[in-house]
């Protein structure tokens, strides 16, 4: 019984111990592109959390539960602030914008095509769109008459379809990285918005999260030189409890998660690991109606849609 319970107490600990580091190396990582890694898992520490709770209180070890319903709710306050704030829509007709990730490699065209149908979006942002993507998309011509397209092999390929007039469109590069990102003024009968499109790479080494960052860290400057209210959507490559995400919202725009609670959208083939990675950031000038997340369209990532009205 003796050994049984050191055993309990080893794992317990060790379980606890191993979710503090990680918590902590979160709050890092704007110094190491390592520790930044840890930083968008908060929701899956504060749900490790709970079992461990639960059993340290049926064990009566109750300081132990103490510190790690701590630890929970030190993870869960970056969390939280998600689910309050949410706007007062007004009235009028709502613009519907939607993002999607397609996933280079992703064959299920149909299934594209029906969420997009479904969702029936005002603005449609699509990335990692090919040279076939862009081809097999043209059929949505008909409904959607301006475009603007950067199609690349790869993951970077970028496109901007739209039913109401799109008008002094630029395809640039911003930050480090060399990747196209989408500028372009949308007319829409409730107001006139600066639209930027944009995908940073993933922070899968130091090289590629310091070209993510300074993609970031450059895109509130490119925001602040616009003439109208801007909507900026894109799978940005992190989520809002990093560091990195946090220095764009703190320089004017906002997100459009807020109010609306967690909303993950990536790896859609995993529902604990899945972390909000595809965003859609605000001027105060523009309010959400509503936020959603979509369903599976064949790609790792989950199609966003937000309903928004502008005062010019």
């Amino acid at each position: 019984m003796k050994k049984t319970r050191i055993g309990l107490f080893g794992a317990l600990d060790f379980l606890a111990i191993s979710l503090g580091i990680a918590t902590l190396l979160g709050l890092l990582g704007r110094f190491v592109w390592f520790f930044d890694l840890f930083s968008h898992f908060r929701v899956q520490y504060m749900q490790l959390c709970l079992p461990l709770v639960g059993i340290a209180l049926w064990k009566r070890m109750n300081q132990r539960a103490v510190a790690i319903i701590l630890l929970a709710l030190l993870n869960y306050a970056f969390v939280l602030p998600l689910y309050f704030g949410k706007p007062d829509p007004g009235t009028g007709k709502p613009i519907r914008a939607m993002l999607m990730n397609l996933n280079a490699g992703n064959g299920n065209t149909e299934q594209v095509l029906g969420a997009i149908r479904e969702a029936n979006p005002d603005l449609l942002l699509l990335e990692e769109v090919t040279p076939k993507w862009a081809a097999e998309l043209a059929v949505l011509d008909s409904d959607y008459a301006y475009r603007i397209a950067e199609p690349q092999e790869g993951c970077f390929g970028i496109m901007m379809i739209s039913k109401y007039p799109l008008e002094h469109a630029t395809v640039v590069e911003i930050g480090t990285a060399g990747v196209p990102t989408i500028i372009a003024e949308g007319h829409f009968p409730q107001g006139t918005v600066s639209i930027i499109g944009t995908h940073p790479l993933p922070p899968i080494g130091a090289t590629y999260s310091s070209h993510r960052n300074s993609q970031l860290a450059d895109l509130p400057y490119v925001a602040q030189k616009q003439k109208h209210p801007v909507l900026l959507l894109g799978d940005l490559n992190v989520t809002p409890f990093s560091y990195w995400f946090r220095r764009v919202t703190e320089m004017g725009l906002k997100n459009s998660m807020k109010g609306f609670g967690f909303q993950p959208t990536w790896p859609a083939n995993n529902r604990f690991l899945r972390i909000p990675l595809d965003h859609v950031l605000h001027s105060p000038e523009i309010t959400i109606h509503n936020r959603m997340v979509g369903g599976d369209v064949g790609s790792d990532h989950f199609p966003v849609m937000v309903d928004f009205s502008v005062s010019n």
